[in-house]
């Protein structure tokens, strides 16, 4: 047991200490793994850059218009399975957390060639809004439901004897004790689209590259240190959107 405290760290040294390099020599003045100074030389060229610039925008664009829809239809499918449990529905949402990305990327654009073929419609923006809805709803479904399951049922039920109707119970009573598992819920889904690779290659169209695919193909092409400064700024920015998540879940 007393060796339990230096195991942890271990670990947690493990999954950091690859983190810590990359930051570190973001501020390298070399573009090689060879120390030559402090510099800001690829911060710079990073918001210099005008592909990486639109490709965070469209990050950006995607992530805030996915977080959207799946806060708002997984919070009403939580509250669903809450008012009434349905096994099969639970056992659909843990199939897809566990479903590998390229297999549901490969799905998602087999449905989107063979629905577009009759519409006239091309991959775009859009495919990959519909693509991020799909699989994060699954991840706000299940903390907004996880945050219900804490609540009393009776609540509702006092505030429906009390005169309210049931879409008055639950916009004055439920929906107020929900928010923070709302927003953990949301800024949860918005670090997963965000960061999704796999599946937005798969679906994505020719104007709609996002940031994880620029960076991709950038380090395809050899070493280069701008790769690290952006990098660097997305764990960071995730990192404080994780930490927020966790303390508004906690409330």
């Amino acid at each position: 047991m007393r060796l339990l405290p230096w195991y942890a760290a271990a670990v947690f040294v493990f999954l950091h200490l690859p983190l810590l390099v990359l930051a570190v020599f973001s501020f390298n003045e070399s573009r090689f793994t060879v120390w030559e100074g402090w510099s800001l030389r690829w911060y710079r060229a990073a918001f210099g850059d005008a592909q990486l610039i639109e490709a965070t925008w469209n990050s950006l664009l995607i992530g805030a218009a996915a977080t959207a829809l799946a806060t708002a239809a997984g919070t009403l499918c939580a509250y669903g399975l809450w008012k009434r449990a349905s096994r099969w529905i639970s056992t659909s949402l843990s199939l897809s957390l566990v479903t590998p990305e390229i297999v549901m990327g490969i799905a998602l654009l087999a449905f989107f060639q063979w629905v577009f073929r009759y519409l006239g419609v091309r991959l775009g923006m859009h495919t990959v809004i519909l693509a991020h809805l799909m699989f994060c709803l699954a991840y706000v479904v299940i903390v907004v439901l996880a945050r219900l399951r804490t609540m009393d049922r009776t609540l509702e039920e006092a505030a429906q004897d009390l005169g309210a109707t049931e879409w008055q119970a639950f916009w004055r009573v439920t929906l107020p004790a929900l928010v923070p598992g709302i927003g953990a819920a949301a800024l949860l889904a918005f670090t997963i689209s965000f960061d999704d690779y796999v599946i937005t290659s798969l679906v994505a169209g020719v104007d709609s590259e996002t940031l994880p695919m620029v960076l991709y193909a950038m380090a395809r092409r050899g070493a280069n240190p701008v790769v690290n400064a952006i990098s660097t700024l997305i764990v960071f920015g995730l990192g404080l959107l994780i930490v927020a998540a966790e303390r508004m879940r906690e409330t």
